[in-house]
């Protein structure tokens, strides 16, 4: 993992503009952010709705997100140079994977927050799928916290059927973590059930939140 100086600094005002623009065209809101870590690693675990999900995870995180991606879309023109400076970890789905998720747990030990989708893949319907079980094992080898995270409107602002986003409106929520001496006193059974309560509860709070009123726009950018 080597960033050039910049990185963080083009990352922080890509958040910024990224905030600006889902609070201009889907009327973003966010709940729950005093959730986030200050400090220290983090496996953020989210529903997922559609592209926009990784995103609109991490420009609502006041830290920098660490993203997981098909190592296919490594070989795509424009999209290649986006994720490497990202800095997003590749993943073979079709092996092991093994590589992805050495770095997965080497950049958790380091620290940093790393984004998976427990449920494995995109909804079909807007609702969340049952949880697979692979997050267990990253948790209890990293000693971190699992965030659950709840979002709602991007299954509608960019369905599986459509090839470019649409208009809608956007909500996320993060919820209480989980905690590593929480996840040790837990079976992987238990472990999964409590993380998918979680990611349940925010994901209805979120369909709440996006069906609610106005929010202050400069708030979410973090300038007040």
């Amino acid at each position: 993992m080597s960033r050039s100086p910049a990185q963080p600094f083009v990352y922080s005002l890509l958040r910024v503009l990224a905030r600006l623009t889902a609070v201009t065209f889907y009327r973003l809101r966010c709940e729950g952010r005093e959730n986030w870590p200050e400090t220290g690693g983090g496996l953020v675990c989210s529903n997922h709705q559609s592209f926009f999900d990784p995103p609109l995870v991490g420009m609502t995180c006041p830290r920098q997100m660490n993203y997981l991606a098909r190592d296919t879309l490594f070989k795509v023109p424009v999209l290649r140079e986006v994720m490497q400076f990202l800095d997003a970890i590749p993943i073979d789905r079709e092996g092991s994977g093994l590589s992805g998720i050495k770095e997965t747990l080497r950049r958790l030990k380091a620290g940093e927050l790393v984004l998976i989708f427990p449920e494995g893949t995109r909804t079909r319907d807007g609702e969340m799928l049952p949880l697979k079980s692979g997050f267990c094992s990253l948790a209890r080898r990293s000693r971190v916290p699992l965030i659950p995270v709840g979002m709602d409107g991007a299954y509608q602002a960019w369905p599986r059927t459509s090839p470019l986003p649409l208009p809608g409106k956007l909500a996320v929520v993060i919820g209480r973590p989980i905690l590593p001496a929480e996840i040790e006193s837990m079976t992987d059974e238990s472990l999964i059930t409590e993380l998918e309560t979680r990611m349940r509860a925010c994901h209805l709070e979120a369909r709440r939140v996006r069906e609610g009123c106005y929010v202050d726009p400069l708030l979410l950018v973090g300038l007040k």
